[in-house]
């Protein structure tokens, strides 16, 4: 426990001071706590048996008034326990909620950090579950953990001083459930860590598939898959509800041992102090305080007892965060300044990568590429040809060997700097729940309003947003769902091409597009690729055709590279695969 609270103490710093005043409510709550039973005795042993009172001001009261002083006391002590308590709740949920937003920042920037070889080992679900369910554990530890630990300790120290002082020996004996507690929690707190972390593992793998599926539902309908996939989730589910019943059925066990061990000593609290009173050494009234207190001083022990078993749910649900902002990112930014000018020459230098140590992805990979060339990257599926170029914006790094820009090792510059300068359309393409003018100035959001303009021009998207009722400003919806797959592609275009970057990446650009279409978008291509150095993951002959060099990779190889007649001319690799994959594409007119 004390490691995780060590980790979350981080986020309390920064709001130190809402913390003390917090504290000072839980001081006043407990003052006025120790008050309560007062009133009472009042009226058993001032009023009833007729005991002379000795506070100033109230000792010459007839006893008619003093019970109704008595009466009003008791209402005005709850009416400011009350008005303390709803402060001190807001207030400490208002720093519960602040805690949270401040870890879920750390964790979404974390993630966004993280290299794609970590997301690929990821559930998506389970991720999106730690980032909206697990990252609330710092204000479950602060609201069910410090500050009621706090009030109790607060409480504990008043009330064992008034009762020691009204009889020590009731108070020894009201101790005695604090050891039996103690064990009761030692025994527990295993089984109910495990059923936590059956709880939370089995609700991530809820979300995991909810996630999957409903980015999956096209296909998932297409093969007429739903009974299947509703079967999926319903098993997941079901095996989450039975590890909260495991969670549920350790708690109750929990608590009902708790309460009883706090009855049992109760119940000899009682018996002690009836035989006190019958042996005069204290008053009914006395008594009746002395188990007020009790109740009072058991009830903290009692709520801290009675949620340890949310208290370890949030101490996994934080050790699930922590887990993830424990990773070092494997992406580290270098020191050296962007250059003002850059010419565009790239190199891969003996270059291996894989995702794992069994399955090897690149290996031996050597090219030198001049400025302004046009690659297309061909190859059959799995040949590691987007691995390759995911190098180049720094996706991922090369575990031997070096990517170069002009002669450096782009793992010198900053990562936000590389990636601004290289710019990409992928596939499928991508598309926001923004506007249009927000989807294509999603890369350079500060772009002037011509400058969008003119990347809707050239990728042939300018058409649509003129039947838009709002024009740049309508939103598009969830995934693009309004726009046609060619409408998508000319989006993602726009895109690359505000970005005007040195480097572009085109995963098959028009592959979405028809022919007519398909050229009208090859024209803006043209004129943004001037001058550019531009690689492009070709499944298309018009694209191969366009290209200055094409390099071949074969099971994380590259086992050819030069221009289309060339390679033809060997009656290779590529020679193999134009008659296999490209033999009967024709290139757009």
């Amino acid at each position: 426990m004390s490691g995780v609270f060590r980790k979350v103490l981080p986020y309390l710093r920064p709001y130190l001071a809402i913390f003390g005043f917090c504290l000072l409510l839980v001081l006043a709550l407990s003052a006025f706590e120790l008050v309560k039973p007062w009133p009472l005795q009042m009226v058993v042993d001032n009023v009833l048996a007729s005991k002379p009172l000795t506070l100033p001001g109230l000792a010459d009261l007839p006893s008619a008034l003093l019970l109704i002083v008595a009466c009003a006391a008791l209402v005005a002590i709850q009416v400011v326990v009350g008005l303390i308590s709803m402060w001190s709740n807001h207030v400490s949920i208002d720093l519960g909620h602040r805690m949270v937003t401040d870890l879920r920042d750390d964790l979404y920037g974390h993630l966004q950090r993280l290299s794609l070889v970590f997301h690929s080992r990821q559930r998506m679900g389970d991720l999106m579950y730690r980032i909206t369910a697990d990252t609330f554990a710092v204000q479950t530890l602060m609201l069910n953990g410090v500050l009621p630990v706090l009030q109790a300790i607060a409480l504990l120290i008043g009330m064992f001083i008034i009762m020691w002082n009204m009889d020590s020996t009731l108070t020894l004996v009201s101790l005695v459930v604090v050891p039996a507690l103690y064990v009761t929690i030692m025994a527990l707190d295993r089984p109910i860590v495990s059923a936590a972390t059956e709880m939370k593992m089995t609700e991530s793998q809820v979300y995991s598939l909810v996630q999957w599926a409903m980015g999956a539902i096209r296909v998932v309908q297409a093969f007429g898959k739903e009974e299947d996939e509703r079967l999926r989730l319903l098993n997941a589910t079901q095996a989450s509800m039975r590890a909260n019943l495991r969670l549920y059925n350790w708690q109750t066990a929990y608590s009902a041992i708790v309460n009883t061990v706090i009855a049992a000593g109760t119940a000899l609290v009682l018996y002690v102090g009836a035989e006190a009173v019958i042996g005069g050494r204290l008053t009914l009234g006395q008594l009746l305080v002395f188990i007020s207190y009790l109740a009072t001083l058991y009830g903290p022990i009692n709520t801290m007892s009675q949620t340890w078993a949310q208290i370890q749910g949030a101490r996994i649900g934080a050790r699930r965060v922590f887990e993830i902002l424990d990773i070092a990112p494997d992406l580290k930014d270098g020191p050296r300044p962007w250059p003002e000018k850059v010419e565009g020459r790239i190199a891969w230098k003996g270059v291996a990568f894989s995702y794992s140590p069994e399955v090897s992805v690149l290996q031996r990979i050597n090219l030198d590429v001049k400025p302004g060339e046009k690659i297309a990257v061909v190859g059959p599926t799995g040949s590691g040809k987007s691995t390759m170029l995911s190098m180049l914006p720094r996706f991922f790094d090369p575990l031997q060997g070096t990517v170069e820009i002009d002669g450096i090792d782009i793992r010198e510059y900053p990562i936000r700097a590389v990636r601004h300068n290289v710019a990409l359309v992928l596939q499928p393409p991508m598309i926001f729940p923004l506007s249009i003018r927000d989807n294509i100035a999603y890369g350079r959001p500060n772009a002037s309003q011509a400058e969008i303009e003119r990347a809707a021009r050239l990728a042939r998207i300018d058409g649509l947003v003129a039947r838009q009722p709002r024009g740049y400003d309508q939103p598009i919806g969830e995934g693009g769902v309004a726009l046609s797959e060619g409408e998508k592609q000319r989006m993602t275009i726009a895109r690359a091409i505000l970005m005007n970057a040195p480097v572009l990446i085109l995963d098959e650009p028009t592959s979405a597009l028809d022919a007519q279409t398909e050229a009208e978008v090859m024209v803006g291509l043209a004129e943004l690729t001037q001058g550019r150095t531009v690689f492009t993951i070709a499944h298309r002959l018009s694209t191969i055709l366009k290209a200055d060099r094409i390099v071949v990779l074969k099971d994380g190889v590259i086992v050819e590279a030069g221009a289309f007649d060339e390679l033809m001319a060997k009656n290779g690799a590529f020679a193999k695969l134009y008659n296999t994959q490209f033999k009967d594409a024709q290139p757009a007119a």
